[in-house]
């Protein structure tokens, strides 16, 4: 399984994010490329702990959570039109530039992040070693880039 804190990931990674462009078009779900790029910044500020969160995520989607945790740091590809968490929708228009810059550095400071031994709990998931952090980042920005053909 690919991680985020690999170089090779890393830098295949930055390299999708800068084949996108503002026309790039979805092959599936409701997002707008800039919105894909604002969406796909929450996870990375999550793990990095940027992203206030109120701590409370509610019984069911812990429940959820629990069943859907593997597959987060999995080598299978998840399917297209997953839902996405009522929280982490984005649904009003973003400024591609903006977004793809900011993006591309949460990207490269989690990298960075690469020899961390020590990580909070996510807020739905629970516990994560440092290698299922970095493989559900790079499986989530697959995704998402797969969504928008690169």
């Amino acid at each position: 399984m690919k991680s985020l804190f690999n170089t090779e990931a890393h830098e295949e990674i930055i390299a999708r994010i800068h084949q996108l462009s503002e026309s790039s078009e979805r092959q599936w779900g409701k997002m707008k490329v800039g919105q894909m790029l604002h969406h796909c910044q929450f996870p990375l500020k999550i793990s990095l702990k940027r992203h206030k969160s109120d701590g409370n995520a509610n019984f069911m989607l812990k429940l959820v959570g629990k069943f859907f945790k593997k597959s987060l740091y999995n080598d299978k590809p998840w399917r297209q039109g997953l839902p996405t968490a009522k929280g982490l929708k984005v649904v009003e228009d973003k400024d591609f530039t903006k977004e793809k810059d900011i993006l591309l550095g949460l990207v490269n400071d989690f990298h960075n992040e690469k020899d961390k031994k020590e990580w909070d709990p996510h807020p739905v998931f629970g516990s994560f070693t440092p290698e299922q952090w970095g493989q559900m980042q790079y499986k989530h920005l697959d995704h998402h880039l797969r969504q928008f053909n690169v």
